[in-house]
């Protein structure tokens, strides 16, 4: 029988957090290496999350966490839903560690991307950012890439709870990217627009798709792809009712990670 994947979760008390310690203990083949987080530093995590005594404290350092990782000489995996200003430190510490990276934590620029793809470039490792890890995403985007060949004007609608910090969602920006990655320019322009009430009309993406960012609670992530045509509208809609949907494809980028020998952004790259 393989040894189990030990993993380690940033964000451990966050929504995500807390389903991926869930979901990573309830694996056959993986095992909670530790749980890291802000706050309730020092106590139990499974007895913070009410699920009983995992004998693993919280860690409020990710440095201490991989370096220890790294003495053990074991393929570690970082999972992180932290925030958008700490993530690409994270990132950055787990690959100096050599522990691979699993990231679904939004609001990473192109540019920060592309340091961390050369991280692991150098440093022969690979590492997954997935702007969602849904499945039934995946699928909607890959929907839309084959509406796109038969419809000019497109539009993304975003809604989130009001608690998420980056907008547009990382997910949308994705969508209009592998939209755009067709050559493709849409919604050529009917009129001379103008807007009474600036961003009214959204932000511009590339290959001019528009993207508009709903935030308010009672929300969790929903996405709509909507394409226009003389006498015809065709929507596309994701609707996340809980976050367990996320977890099988965490669950897959863990297993597969320590097999890349660089960074992979999207699931669907995976699947």
């Amino acid at each position: 029988m393989s040894t189990p994947i030990p993993v380690i979760v940033v964000g451990a008390l966050g929504k995500m957090g807390r389903e991926v310690v869930k979901a990573v203990s309830q694996a056959s083949d993986m095992s909670l290496y530790a749980a890291v987080d802000r706050k309730q530093v020092g106590e139990d995590i499974g007895a913070a999350l009410g699920l009983g005594t995992f004998a693993i404290p919280i860690s409020g350092s990710l440095q201490e966490v991989c370096l220890a990782a790294a003495q053990e000489k074991q393929a570690v995996v970082m999972v992180d839903f932290t925030h958008p200003q700490a993530v690409y430190e994270n990132v950055r510490t787990a690959i100096a560690y050599g522990v691979y990276p699993v990231v679904g934590t939004t609001g990473l620029s192109p540019e920060q991307i592309e340091e961390l793809a050369e991280f692991t470039d150098k440093a022969s490792m690979g590492a997954v950012i997935a702007p969602n890890f849904s499945i039934g995403m995946v699928l909607l985007q890959e929907a839309a890439i084959r509406a796109s060949q038969y419809f000019d004007h497109v539009e993304i609608i975003e809604l989130h709870h009001n608690q998420k910090a980056d907008a547009p969602s990382g997910t949308a920006i994705q969508t209009a990217q592998r939209l755009a990655g067709l050559g493709k320019t849409f919604n050529p322009p009917q009129v001379q627009e103008s807007e009474h009430l600036r961003g009214a009309r959204g932000a511009c993406a590339d290959a001019e798709i528009r993207i508009h960012s709903v935030r308010l609670p009672g929300l969790i992530a929903h996405q709509e792809v909507i394409f226009g045509a003389p006498g015809q509208i065709y929507t596309l809609r994701h609707d996340t009712s809980d976050r367990q949907c996320y977890m099988p494809g965490v669950l897959l980028a863990i297993r597969k990670v320590t097999q890349l020998k660089r960074l992979i952004y999207g699931l669907e790259k995976l699947l």
